[in-house]
């Protein structure tokens, strides 16, 4: 499978939603709308069937489920191609942006092996994680299964003045660290916080076998994107959002 395409399904392995079905090598995942990645199918290989006949497989998992049919397809791939072909249509309304830059380096670009003063990485989050990660100190059932399962999951928390004013998710997947869902208190943000809150969640990774990292950042997310390119990330591909066009 393309490098492009791997990666992806690394990264889906790290994100379960709470319902899967494969579509040959294609993944229709739902989760009660919690994020766009656990809310699309990722188009990533073959689907064992033509193009037309598995988005038909696609919007039919998303009735079933509740949400709205929607792909998630590495950009500029014949799979992307077929589906415009077949009039579904890039998804500009999409809340969280329609393009994402997937971004990765070597953890060893920002991994440090001591813990920066009131960070910790620990294997299960607080009430005060999940509000500043999520929005509430009690997840929703979505929520606790997208961000709370897996095997290896590291829940980063900087605490300042008994409070978390920084949070962030690891997984590590095989040598992959996926990171998501870092969030910093607006009045903290700028002050090396995220840095060091990354730098300690690289080294748990490390002492977990992971050697690299992978961050997918909506490309209208610039303070984000300046942020992992100081910590030595770059472009990886990048994938759109699409939807049926009628």
């Amino acid at each position: 499978m393309d490098e492009n395409l791997q990666l992806e399904h690394e990264c889906a392995d790290a994100w379960p939603a709470l319902v899967e079905r494969p579509l040959g090598e294609w993944r229709m995942r739902a989760a009660d709308g919690f994020t766009g990645r656990a809310n699309s199918t990722l188009a990533a290989g073959d689907p064992g069937m033509p193009v037309e006949d598995a988005l038909d497989e696609v919007i039919a998992f998303a009735v079933d489920h509740g949400i709205t049919p929607a792909t998630q397809v590495v950009r500029g791939t014949e799979t992307e191609q077929a589906i415009e072909k077949a009039e579904w249509v890039v998804n500009v309304d999409h809340p969280a942006g329609a393009e994402v830059a997937v971004l990765t380096s070597g953890i060893e670009t920002f991994a440090e092996p001591e813990a920066a003063e009131g960070v910790s990485v620990d294997p299960m989050p607080s009430a005060q994680w999940w509000q500043l990660a999520a929005g509430a100190p009690e997840p929703s059932r979505a929520q606790r299964q997208v961000l709370g399962t897996g095997r290896n999951l590291g829940f980063g928390s900087a605490w300042r003045d008994g409070q978390v004013v920084a949070a962030v998710r690891g997984a590590v997947v095989g040598d992959l660290l996926h990171i998501a869902s870092l969030s910093v208190l607006p009045e903290y943000r700028r002050d090396g916080i995220a840095t060091n809150l990354l730098g300690s969640l690289g080294q748990w990774a490390t002492e977990r076998g992971a050697t690299r990292c992978a961050a997918q950042v909506a490309v209208h997310n610039t303070p984000a994107l300046e942020l992992w390119q100081t910590l030595g990330c770059a472009e990886h591909h990048r994938y759109r959002y699409w939807k049926p066009g009628n």
